[in-house]
């Protein structure tokens, strides 16, 4: 078992370094004077993948790299540990926070552009994510059906010997993200993660980007509220099949 003190320093680091690459990868594709703009979705799904890359790996030895409330729930669901869930899901709230602001510094030369070209340029999808038919229950139930198509794959990946003695299982961890991006994100985006949706929003709507726009407080609860229920059916459905 992880201490706390790891657990907390493992979480903020690999949850940064996931939004990093996340909304690093949004704005890449969303931002004028971005040698990657409008390169699309696959391009997205792809750049969040490497992200879960990238902060699991990191994470790892000090956490687990969890670096997701729904993955903390789901596996203290089929457990009963919970001892650790606060530890887990404060690491990722600031991890997110932290990481959204290292991705606002290093494109704030294309914010800055954009703003003075555009003026009602939109840049809250870099940060979290928007519906694109906006049906609170329908919205709510995409985002819970796909992370239960994250985090059911993640316990049961527990249970594959050759993946942990290979090491390998966040590797296969990334694909699946970079899957469910490619099939199930087109509805909402695909928060499958509250703290990698709310933490974000929070900096949105404190950074001083010109003419950003709203930061959609209404529809917030949806990616946290989503990926909770989802996180929370894929333990009990853990726990009883396996």
């Amino acid at each position: 078992m992880h201490s706390n003190g790891d657990v907390f320093v493992g979480e903020i680091i690999g949850t940064a370094i996931l939004i990093l690459f996340g909304a690093g990868v949004c704005a890449a594709v969303t931002l004028h004077h971005s040698k990657a703009r409008a390169a699309g979705w696959v391009v997205i799904s792809f750049g969040w993948g490497f992200g879960v890359l990238a902060g699991a790996y990191t994470a790892a030895p000090l956490s687990g790299g969890h670096l997701n409330p729904a993955v903390t729930l789901g596996i203290a669901v089929d457990t009963g540990a919970w001892d650790q869930v606060p530890v887990y899901i404060a690491g990722q709230m600031i991890g997110a926070m932290l990481g959204a602001t290292l991705c606002w510094l290093a494109y704030y030369g294309q914010f800055a552009a954009g703003a003075e070209e555009e003026k009602a340029l939109p840049t809250l999808g870099i940060f979290s994510t928007i519906p694109e038919i906006r049906v609170y229950w329908q919205n709510l139930l995409t985002e819970a059906i796909a992370t239960i198509g994250l985090v059911l794959p993640v316990l049961a990946f527990g249970l594959t010997k050759g993946l942990g003695e290979s090491g390998t299982q966040v590797l296969v961890v990334s694909l699946l993200v970079v899957g469910i991006g490619l099939s199930l994100g087109g509805p909402t985006g695909y928060a499958i993660n509250p703290a990698r949706d709310l933490g974000p929003r929070v900096v949105h709507s404190l950074l001083p980007i010109p003419n950003k726009g709203t930061s959609d407080w209404g529809y917030a609860w949806i990616p946290v509220v989503g990926p909770l229920v989802g996180g929370a059916l894929s333990g009990l459905i853990y726990n009883a099949a396996f």
